[in-house]
């Protein structure tokens, strides 16, 4: 069969829906709520009005979301002409932390629970009384407005009223994941200028006791406040106990640091700093794989858009459970944070690895509606069966994002409750939450998007710059989320400078992953299937990264193409597929690195074998295997997404050798 420059072009099938909604499930959702509301009789005048009226759609959104002001904006953007840096909420006094506190007091804000099986519940009355506390506590231990402090400790109960506390004092969140090296976390710290921050001494990871708290001294970390857990697994926020008499011994308590209990204030009462809108609130680091992390700002209108993608495209409502094993070092922890307190719902939060089967009765036991999950973790359940047995009926939706997705395991995801569906969703730290995904108004499709999110407006592009439905996706300004300014960088080198410009002279702004649009006739309902209709939809696959396209042979490949057609392998874990190119020059040479148990797998030779067998079938037969290397595991960022760098960097070095 003849093969076009591009193999995705040999990729244009239409899988299967997992899921259809019917029509009360339609009649329920927050989007067909906005629908009635604006006169709209379809999704997609929706969301056409979102893009071509941004000012309207944000105006729109901050109403309906109930953001508190404590002065309300005088317009929404201050220059609608500007598009790149637009000043939103333009005359605000605000500070968003208390928009997620509009929930009643007795109202569930935070289940917490742990491999043991115990559960442990906050109200939102609970919630603000600890993170008032912890800002009134920063305020007399000398920590002013405007100055930052990190967080480099496990998702917990304390470490929400942590970064709640710490935005509510006008201060800036510094993210740090608790995986990070002390020299990693050096870095971090440093580009940050935190003042503080919180920590813990160790966190329990299966059956090791991994250390923390000396990687900040490592580091030579500022003011370290040390939120102990060790004795009873769960904290305690009311524990009056000196931490220090309970520290391991191998790290020293260093003279001047705090323990959780004298950080705490004693007045629990109300405090909020009110800024400017475009305040800083955190600063988040990109995964690094590509070199030195950029830092990015997210200030007070930034989770208004984590909010609308919560509130549209994972359908949250008022008392859903909510569950995402994430980490405030990845954007996903404070998503998790502002997707579900100012939509009003509970958090889940579990202390222990979520790739076991307990993990499985503690989404079972909090009643979780919506659960977040990446791809490899999908795998993981699936190969290990390790959730054979579990009850998830009371699942709504799962939502996936952070790597691109498997079909098959899609499924199976879906099939575990019952046939539910599983939103695609993809975005960055840089937009804050997602710019293309899927709804409850449409057919679910494994592993694919079915729309751009509200208020967000994409192009494909080609190389030579033309609309393409295969090629390098850009954004589209303006939009709420989209990030305004870089640490250490410069923001408009790095996401417009030298990019691509509309034919009626729209700028767009780069992002950087390849994308495929697959125009096909809509899908009817089971009953309906095969009639057709007039219209025409759209679905989208995420392709890779476009700095991970391979040119094999000449063609053009994404590193997604290949991974997705190895690895139904039995036997693997993970896959992760890398164009080397041979020391003296030549043609790049594809290596597949490949995380599994060595016992249950292939010897490395047949497994290239297979894998060439399914390479030539299903994408180009002209792309050969140089090698197939088995690894236990593959590296990962603390976002948990494959470093393929450093997989590069690996490889050259063993032929160096």
């Amino acid at each position: 069969m003849p093969h076009s420059p591009d193999a995705t072009s040999s990729v244009n099938a239409i899988p299967e829906p997992i899921w259809w909604p019917d029509q009360q499930t339609i009649e329920n959702t927050h989007i067909a709520a906005a629908m009635k509301d604006r006169g709209f009789d379809t999704y997609e005048q929706l969301y056409e009005w979102s893009i071509r009226q941004p000012d309207h759609f944000w105006t729109y959104v901050v109403n309906t979301l109930d953001i508190c002001f404590d002065t309300p904006p005088q317009r929404m953007r201050g220059l609608p002409d500007e598009v790149t840096s637009p000043a939103w909420l333009d005359g605000a006094s605000m500070n968003i932390a208390e928009s997620c506190f509009t929930n009643t007091a007795e109202g569930c804000a935070v289940i917490e629970g742990g491999p043991d099986g115990s559960l442990r519940k906050l109200t939102y009355a609970e919630l603000r009384a600890l993170s008032n506390r912890v800002a009134r506590g920063l305020h007399s231990h000398g920590i002013q407005n405007g100055q930052a402090v990190a967080i480099f400790m496990p998702m917990t109960a304390e470490s929400v009223a942590i970064y709640l506390g710490i935005i509510l004092a006008g201060c800036t969140v510094v993210s740090i994941a608790d995986s990070f090296s002390a020299e990693q976390v050096r870095t971090r710290l440093r580009i940050g200028k935190a003042r503080a921050v919180f920590t813990v001494m160790s966190v329990q990871r299966g059956d090791k006791q991994l250390p923390v708290y000396d990687r900040i001294v490592k580091a030579d970390g500022p003011l370290a406040i040390i939120v102990d857990d060790t004795r009873d697994g769960l904290s305690d926020p009311a524990r009056e106990s000196t931490v220090a008499d309970e520290l391991p011994q191998a790290i020293p308590f260093r003279d001047g640091n705090l323990s959780w209990s004298e950080l705490l204030s004693d007045d629990a009462s109300d405090v909020a700093a009110h800024v400017s809108a475009d305040a800083a609130t955190n600063i988040l680091f990109s995964s690094g794989t590509t070199g030195t992390p950029k830092a990015i700002v997210w200030d007070h209108t930034t989770p208004i858009k984590v909010a609308a993608d919560g509130f549209f495209h994972h359908d949250i409502h008022t008392g859903d459970v909510v569950a995402w094993p994430t980490n405030l070092g990845w954007m996903m922890g404070p998503w998790l944070i502002y997707a579900t307190l100012i939509n009003r719902g509970t958090i889940a939060l579990y202390n222990g690895a979520p790739s076991d089967a307990a993990f499985g009765r503690f989404v079972e036991t909090a009643r979780v509606r919506m659960l977040g999950v990446v791809p490899s973790l999908v795998r993981l359940w699936r190969e290990s069966g390790c959730l054979d047995g579990v009850d998830w009926s009371k699942i709504r939706m799962f939502s996936s994002t952070g790597e691109c997705s498997n079909p098959r395991d899609v499924r199976w995801l879906s099939e575990l409750a019952g046939g539910r569906p599983v939103i695609e969703y993809c975005g960055g730290t840089e937009i804050g939450g997602g710019y293309v995904t899927s709804t409850l108004m449409q057919p679910n499709l494994p592993a694919m998007f079915s729309s751009p999110a509200l208020g967000s407006d994409l192009v494909i592009l080609d190389e030579q710059g033309k609309p393409s439905d295969v090629g390098e996706v850009y954004l589209v300004p303006p939009a709420i989320g989209l990030s305004r300014r870089l640490i250490d960088q410069d923001h408009h080198m790095v996401y417009y400078a030298d990019a691509p410009t509309l034919p009626d002279g729209r700028i767009l702004r780069r992002h950087g992953d390849r994308m495929q649009r697959i125009t096909a006739d809509p899908i009817d309902s089971p009953p309906q299937k095969n009639q057709g209709q007039p219209s025409r939809s759209a679905y989208y696959r995420v392709l890779g990264r476009a700095d991970d396209t391979m040119n094999l042979g000449g063609i053009k490949v994404g590193t997604a193409d290949i991974e997705r057609t190895v690895a139904d392998v039995p036997g693997i874990r993970e896959v992760a597929a890398v164009a080397v190119s041979p020391r003296e020059g030549g043609p790049a040479q594809l290596v597949i690195y490949v995380g599994a148990d060595a016992e249950t797998l292939a010897p490395s030779e047949e497994l290239k074998r297979q894998m060439q067998t399914m390479v030539k079938t299903s994408l180009n037969p002209l792309f050969h295997i140089h090698q197939v290397v088995l690894m236990d595991e593959l590296p990962r960022t603390a976002s948990n997404k494959i470093m393929r760098r450093t997989l590069r960097d690996t490889w050259l070095q063993r032929t160096d050798k």
